[in-house]
């Protein structure tokens, strides 16, 4: 049984993945820092309680097949407006944790001329309005990919960086904003799972590198204050 890591593994995404990953035969080792609201049971679905913008002592996975990098924050507003401590946790989590998780586990997925995914965001191939800090972040994460493909891909390692538009998750929560009740207008979580099973069947040779996701309809929601 081929062996997967996911982060941000209890909610939105990357509880997306870990169903699809699971639905596939695989042992996936989730990594979150509370699993209390995530309901999936399965033998073969391992917690891995863990702060990543603080945590560095990462546990051993041998046969790492599959890592895909979900974990991540955003905050937005004028940047002046941004409160440095916010600025700090965006560039932790979503571009410092996957540099050192990757680098943790990068020997066992090229030895198994394995997959990483990057879940970055459309802001990080567009200019972000009221986001400038996390469209960098994001933008950071694919050039490491993107760079990072080039460097061991002669290992047989798959790197694919997946940009999503708005996507239906808890991501929103805290947010001024969040998605149409149109669901033309966001994408699913499931819809993100089903482009990395996608992109696991691709034949032995050929890697897409890069995947931008849209909805059909741009349409997005400020909340009541």
């Amino acid at each position: 049984m081929k062996k997967a890591l996911v982060t941000g593994a209890s909610s939105g995404i990357g509880k997306a993945c870990v169903k699809k990953l699971l639905s596939l035969d695989y042992e996936v080792y989730g990594m979150a820092r509370d699993f209390a609201k995530c309901e999936i049971e399965d033998a073969h679905f391992h917690h891995v309680l863990i702060d990543l913008t603080k945590e560095k002592n990462y546990p051993t996975i041998k046969e790492l097949h599959i890592m895909i990098h979900c974990a991540g924050v955003g905050h937005f507003a004028p940047h002046e407006e941004l409160k440095i401590a916010q600025i700090e946790e965006m560039i932790a989590l979503n571009l410092t944790a996957p540099l050192l998780l990757t680098r943790h586990y990068l020997r066992e997925l090229k030895q198994n001329a394995g997959f990483l995914f990057n879940i970055n965001s459309i802001s990080g191939i567009e200019p972000a309005l009221f986001g400038a800090c996390y469209g960098a972040s994001k933008a950071g994460l694919a050039h490491f990919g993107t760079s990072l493909f080039k460097e061991a891909r002669k290992s047989g390692l798959k790197v694919i960086n997946i940009n999503p538009d708005i996507t239906k998750t808890p991501f929103f929560d805290d947010l001024h904003f969040h998605a149409s009740d149109d669901n033309l207008a966001y994408i699913e979580p499931e819809d993100i799972a089903q482009t990395i099973a996608d992109t696991l069947k691709m034949r032995e040779g050929t890697v897409i590198t890069d995947i931008t996701i849209q909805p059909q309809k741009f349409q997005i929601k400020k909340k009541k204050s």
